[in-house]
């Protein structure tokens, strides 16, 4: 998929936490499939409260079978009467809708029953499109009528200690929080500075709970 190369697997202790960057999925060197290892070492995982992945048990160990079969458990099942809708939202290419690498990248294999994401290393080419969504938002709390769905939103890159690819992103001059991490990494690439990112929903209910956006080539 010359669109994104490897997906990080993606862990946090709950909503509004730091996401931790927790594994790897990544193309096998010499053969077909794909190898799936752990970033994190046993001492990290135990400051944090981080166990493992079901069924990946040994953060030592790198595992080679059945890789995106075990993963792609979490993706929404095609025969669902909504899946249209599913696919709508996360802009799912009709030719990639069997696919679960690619479904796996583009929907993050979001699940509301745990902290797990998968998040995918883009790349800044000519039709490059995803979803992905502002972070932060419950540590800067915004007004619910600043913004609305199809807004073109500002970015910059803030660089820093914990995170050399940081992006903020504003509302014209207001804050708004970051770019999740991983997705952020296209930003820095050659080419990147002609990214657009603009808003494609927003979860509110008194306050902005989510904000879900668009980061795509120019």
């Amino acid at each position: 998929m010359k669109t994104f190369g490897n997906i990080y697997l993606a862990w946090r202790t709950g909503k509004g936490c730091p996401r931790h960057i927790v594994g790897v999925i990544k193309k096998k060197k010499d053969a077909e499939g794909f190898d799936f290892r752990y970033l994190i070492t046993p001492e990290r995982a135990s400051q944090i409260n981080f166990t493992h992945y079901l069924p990946f048990s040994d953060l030592s160990k790198i595992y080679t079978e059945n890789i995106l079969e075990i993963f792609g458990l979490r993706l929404t099942k095609p025969e669902r009467g909504d899946i249209q809708k599913y696919y709508d939202f996360w802009e799912i290419e009709p030719r990639y809708k069997e696919d679960s690498r690619y479904l796996l990248a583009h929907t993050q294999g979001l699940l509301a029953a745990d902290n797990f994401e998968f998040l995918a290393d883009y790349h800044p080419t000519k039709k490059l499109s995803f979803i992905s969504e502002i972070c932060g938002l419950l540590h800067y709390p915004v007004s619910p009528e600043l913004f609305i769905v199809d807004d073109l939103l500002q970015w910059q890159k803030s660089p820093h200690e914990e995170d050399r690819y940081t992006v903020k992103v504003f509302k014209g001059d207001v804050f708004l929080g970051y770019v999740k991490r991983i997705h952020s990494k296209v930003f820095y690439k050659k080419g990147g500075e002609s990214l657009k990112i603009r808003v494609k929903s927003i979860d509110k209910n008194g306050i902005v709970n989510r904000v879900f956006i668009k980061i795509y080539m120019q």
